[in-house]
């Protein structure tokens, strides 16, 4: 063999475990482990997975690199090992990968890269001849970067995290993680969608929440379906009049998961006012009385897997006789820039049934949701209106005692102060 600057390994591992190949804190370990194998110095691991399937990752060492693109969906795994110099053996490394990753086949191709008879050496400003003197005095810091990628085709949002996760778990129902950020806090997803964070999840639930309790005259039995961190039920029961609130779950995971790592958000699971019936929010209100709430709030996952039922006409219609004749309907209705359609059928659906007038669009700003943008929808049954039945004072008064982030009177008025271009989508047929 020839010498040269460097071995490049290309690698193909096929029918390896797909559930390896979709845990981005296991492969970035393995990949780790197998440049230790070859006893290579670590300099830098960057590893991303990405929503809801695939990891990218590279580990820097002293002598090059590892990487890595992970398809688990066919179980394969694509991998690059290029080592620099004669002391690290860059098979080491890929005997190791083949048995972590469970490959029940792997194939590889060396190339010599940088051979020495093509190139001529020469004293770049005099650091060639101290490049093995400054190696043997300068050992490089570790530095280590795990990514979680939420995207789909056309935009993504990667936050980066500690790297072991919290929870990790799959319900009957969806899969349920917490992971630890950088930036966020601590952050729960399902299916690989963010849920909420601890830094800028009150953007959210206080919107939901106060913006129909403050406009209310006087509300006593409240209803969430969702809601399983727990943040919806933490607001509703900041109000002293409210005497009691029924929240309905399908998956006490989720609940378990809020409850251990997510204590700021699930402060409210033992409070005596609440009712937790853990069931199918559906059949719940199929089963439910007529008027029996004065508000009713939908705080599900986006419209797939368990939630995708809470996103239907006949859902929604069975939401308004189960509110009593003032009573107030609540929801989020996704992001108008990239929900376009999904964000017009719940405007439609709730005109259909509240009547045009009694509908009313608005925006809060959640910086880890898709654009930022996210929208809601106020379906009064009587003749509350969102704007025309708040009092500045009382608003004002309860977000300052209650300490809240994003809800005040100002915002509240300015939440349904809707840019043009959503106001032209809503009015435009067939839009």
């Amino acid at each position: 063999m020839s010498r040269a600057l460097g071995r490049h390994i290309l690698v193909e591992f096929f029918g390896c475990s797909e559930y390896i190949l979709n845990d981005v804190n296991q492969i970035e370990e393995i990949m780790l482990k197998a440049a230790e194998a070859a006893e290579a110095t670590i300099i830098n691991s960057t590893f991303h997975h990405f929503s809801p399937y695939g990891v990218s990752g590279v580990v820097v060492i002293q002598e090059s690199h590892l990487a890595i693109h992970a398809w688990p969906e066919f179980r394969y795994a694509a991998v690059d090992i290029f080592t620099c110099g004669e002391t690290i053996d860059p098979w080491v490394a890929y005997d190791f990968l083949k048995e972590a990753f469970k490959a029940q086949q792997g194939s590889a191709m060396e190339i010599n890269r940088g051979q020495i008879d093509l190139l001529d050496r020469i004293d770049f400003h005099g650091i060639s001849s101290h490049r093995e003197q400054v190696e043997d005095q300068v050992k490089p810091q570790y530095k280590r970067e795990i990514w979680f990628t939420e995207r789909d085709e056309n935009i993504a949002l990667s936050i980066r995290h500690k790297g072991k996760l919290l929870y990790n778990e799959s319900s009957p129902y969806q899969e349920i993680k917490v992971y630890d950020t950088f930036a966020y806090g601590k952050m729960l997803t399902i299916d690989g969608a963010i849920m909420c964070t601890e830094k800028d999840e009150y953007g959210y639930h206080e919107m939901l929440v106060h913006i129909p309790m403050l406009t209310h005259p006087a509300p006593k039995k409240v209803l969430v379906i969702g809601g399983g961190d727990g943040g919806t039920i933490r607001e509703i029961l900041r109000h002293p009049q409210l005497e009691k609130v029924t929240m309905v779950e399908i998956d006490k995971q989720v609940i378990e998961a809020s409850k251990r790592f997510l204590p700021t958000l699930s402060s409210a699971f033992e409070h005596p006012k609440l009712e937790l019936v853990i069931g199918d929010g559906i059949q719940y209100i199929n089963n439910t009385p007529p008027e029996s709430f004065d508000i009713i709030l939908v705080d599900g996952n986006d419209q797939e897997g368990p939630s995708e039922g809470l996103f239907t006409q006949a859902f929604y219609e069975q939401i308004h006789k189960c509110l009593k004749p003032e009573g107030i309907f609540c929801t989020h209705s996704e992001s108008p820039y990239f929900f376009k359609e999904m964000f017009i059928f719940i405007t439609h659906c709730h005109q259909a049934i509240y009547g045009k007038e009694n509908v009313h669009n608005f925006l809060a700003y959640i910086p880890t949701y898709p654009t930022g943008m996210w929208s809601f929808i106020y379906a009064n049954k009587g003749e509350i209106h969102p704007i025309k039945n708040l009092d500045d004072i009382k608003s004002n008064t309860f977000s300052k005692q209650q300490n809240l982030q994003y809800y005040s009177a100002e915002m509240h008025r300015s939440a349904f102060a809707l840019p043009p271009f959503v106001r032209h989508m809503l009015s435009t047929p067939n839009s």
